[in-house]
């Protein structure tokens, strides 16, 4: 049986349309799932919320991201697939796992 709207809501309180950014050293991402284009590393992300979040990133290229600003560990991207990012509170930075 699938979620209800209102109930995955809850559960993943800071989704919204997939937005389309140009790739740069410091992105914004306004929603979950944002694509970049272009082919510059990250090496900062204003956070959308100050709590604990997930966002997946799906790059145009392999720049990936670069430790150091708010993230903590550097790792190359795939063109194409998305890159799940793990912000902590406690230390205001994100990790990519997988």
């Amino acid at each position: 049986m699938p979620i209800i709207a209102s109930d995955w809501a809850v559960l993943t309180p800071y989704t919204g349309s997939p937005v389309t950014l140009a790739s740069a050293t410091t992105i914004a991402p306004v929603s979950f799932l944002t694509v970049l284009t272009g082919n510059v590393a990250i090496a900062a992300i204003t956070p959308p919320v100050l709590t604990a979040h997930i966002l997946c990133i799906v790059f145009a290229g392999t720049a990936g991201i670069t430790a150091g600003n708010n993230i903590a560990n550097t790792k190359a991207s795939v063109a194409a697939e998305g890159m799940l990012l793990v912000f902590n509170p406690a230390t205001q930075k994100y990790t990519a796992i997988g």
